[in-house]
């Protein structure tokens, strides 16, 4: 029985079975070899938690235990295989909301023990720099990840598979939080990034020029003074058009996350860049990036939005690089709402 600790051997036909419940989104896949996703099944729950204007854990964690079995069953259905076909069974496991947690991590390892299969948890931040190696065949360390989320905004050197070093974090507000309170500010509703998106492309983001908190100042990032201006700004203003509001916050935002990610890979002697998390499916950080980096020379992979909102394939694709550098967890392993980086090197 695969019940502790042990080194698994995978290869190129290595079939992951994952699970991410780590705040809104329940999601399953199986992914082969590291790289080659079989399916990937993502039921949200951002309708059930909009009437509340964000995400309530009990509700999430409620409606994991819904979701859970339906989605893993489907990922199996789409992938064309049966549970005994599955070599390695994963979940996040950390950081997130510990209930939400707590359902993937306890179905992934129930999953593993009725298969006799090796179970292994992957942290949340690990599992998004991995979307982009399912993007990209050919990507491989060293690179420099943004990851940009509701919950975190971080700049990750990954030296090689499984040897990060975290080069620079928010001090306050996540880039994803503060697109969620404009949106409220603006009336727009939850989640607010995607909405703060669609209303910007019709506005001008050089009508207001808001601050650039921390833009010059080391690798760390500020949003709360940016969210501050906003505020200010509407309530000085409050017919000014919102389109054009919602363009220059999206614009101090960008500005703000592209110029750090390009100057860290510089400072760090890294010629590829990676972005990552939900505000990664952000079409002007998206546009802004690619432009960027070419002309600065360098590589930059920039996932699939599929790939970036909170999913399942990725945490297939980290647990099968992980298991080359570590034994599987386990199925001592529990959940950590405030899990640390694995291999974590202060930077």
């Amino acid at each position: 029985m695969h019940n502790s600790a042990e080194f698994v051997s995978v290869g190129p036909t290595t079939r992951v079975l994952a699970i991410e419940t780590s705040c809104d989104e329940t999601a399953a896949a199986i992914v082969v070899g590291g790289r080659t996703i079989r399916s990937s099944v993502v039921a949200t729950q951002a309708d059930m938690h909009a009437q509340f204007g964000g995400v309530v854990p009990e509700v999430a964690s409620r409606a994991h235990v819904e979701l859970i079995n339906g989605v893993v069953t489907q990922a199996l259905s789409d992938a064309g295989m049966a549970l005994a076909d599955v070599d390695v069974v994963a979940a996040c496991h950390g950081p997130g909301l510990a209930g939400a947690l707590l359902v993937g991590v306890s179905a992934a390892k129930a999953l593993a023990l009725v298969a006799d299969r090796p179970y292994i948890g992957v942290h949340h931040h690990e599992a998004h720099m991995y979307a982009a190696f399912l993007e990209d065949a050919t990507l491989e360390p060293p690179c420099v990840t943004l990851i940009v989320s509701g919950g975190h905004t971080l700049l990750i050197a990954m030296d090689d598979y499984g040897k990060y070093r975290v080069l620079g974090r928010t001090v306050d507000d996540a880039a994803g939080e503060a697109f969620d309170k404009v949106a409220r500010l603006l009336g727009l509703g939850y989640p607010g990034g995607p909405l703060i998106d669609r209303l910007a492309a019709s506005g001008d983001p050089k009508a207001v020029h808001f601050t650039r908190p921390m833009i010059n100042d080391g690798n760390d990032f500020s949003f709360s003074g940016l969210k501050t201006a906003v505020v200010l700004h509407r309530r000085k203003f409050p017919d000014f058009d919102p389109a054009d509001t919602a363009a220059s916050f999206q614009e101090a935002v960008v500005d703000l996350l592209v110029t750090k990610l390009l100057r860290v890979a510089k400072a760090e002697g890294i010629d590829t860049v990676v972005i990552g998390g939900g505000v990664a499916a952000n079409s002007s950080l998206r546009a802004r990036v690619a432009n960027d980096s070419a002309l600065a020379g360098l590589r930059c992979v920039i996932p699939d939005r599929t790939l970036c909102t909170d999913n399942a394939a990725m945490v297939a694709a980290a647990a099968w690089h992980r298991l080359r550098v570590e034994p599987a967890t386990g199925l001592g392993g529990g959940a950590t709402p405030n899990l640390a980086l694995p291999t974590l090197v202060s930077g």
